[in-house]
């Protein structure tokens, strides 16, 4: 039985720095989570019946917005330090964090749905990428290849790991595919709060950062770029992030729970 104050004391004895007190969920907590975590994933499944070529990303935060209500929910990005609609959509070229309007999606695109959920106080979060209609085979392994990243994080990833373990791998596996991961935004604590510590980057050299204790709650959201790994912010909202060099990227993201046997998926 995990006992944190008897393996902090192990951990920090040999100089290897430990999550604090607070990121390690009681039971009441996780059951808490894990209900806005199936909450979440049920919002995004309603996107996923309904999203095709033709509807506008504004569909899509109505889908969202109306799913959410419907649900007994609350969609935690709307009015999130200013941030306009219920839902994030990042299509092509967009990395994340795009803004629901008017555009209209289009046969070949690319798009992530970017969905939280704040329900009875506690927080669920995921992402998901989606193919519209007939898009490039490069496209596609682009999806394919960051989801895989993540599932291999999903596999790999045991109590007692190290947190840049899971930049590690996925770095690692995109680079090989051709891939270059954006640094600049990363995972994150999640569950209590919206954004929590830690940041989960998702580069790193293996065996190095915290150590990863059972009980934690955070989200791995690698964000993959066709081309160079740099980014810019949309001057004009100082949201949306794009490639710089109007490469494809895409994300997925995973709401996870360290367990004391592995990862245990709270919403995708």
């Amino acid at each position: 039985m995990f006992n944190y104050d008897e393996q902090s004391k192990l951990y920090l004895k040999r100089g290897i720095p430990v999550p604090t007190k607070d990121m390690i969920r009681t039971e009441e907590q996780i059951k808490g989570i894990k209900e806005a975590g199936r909450i979440n994933s049920l919002i995004l499944d309603e996107v996923a019946k309904n999203i095709k070529a033709g509807m506008t990303t504004n569909d899509i935060n109505e889908i969202v917005h109306k799913k959410t209500i419907e649900l007994g929910g609350i969609p935690a990005p709307l009015n999130y330090e200013g941030f306009p609609k219920s839902v994030c959509t990042s299509i092509n070229d967009a990395v994340c964090h795009g803004i629901p309007d008017d555009t209209v999606l289009k046969d070949g695109d690319i798009i992530n749905v970017d969905c939280t959920t704040i329900y009875n106080g506690y927080y669920g979060d995921a992402s998901r990428m989606f193919l519209i209609g007939n898009v490039s085979k490069k496209a596609k392994k682009l999806v394919d290849v960051t989801k895989e990243a993540l599932d291999m994080c999903v596999r790999e990833i045991k109590p007692y790991s190290r947190l840049r373990d899971i930049g590690y791998i996925i770095e690692k596996y995109c680079n090989e595919n051709g891939f270059s991961v954006v640094h600049e935004i990363c995972g994150h604590g999640c569950g209590v709060g919206f954004h929590e510590d830690p940041y989960v980057f998702h580069f790193g050299k293996k065996g190095t950062g915290m150590v990863l204790f059972p009980g934690m709650t955070f989200t791995i959201e690698p964000m993959v770029n066709e081309g160079k790994r740099q980014v810019f912010i949309d001057a004009s909202n100082d949201w949306t992030v794009y490639t710089e060099d109007g490469s494809l990227s895409a994300q997925w993201e995973y709401h996870l729970l360290m367990t004391e046997d592995g990862l245990e998926i709270l919403s995708k």
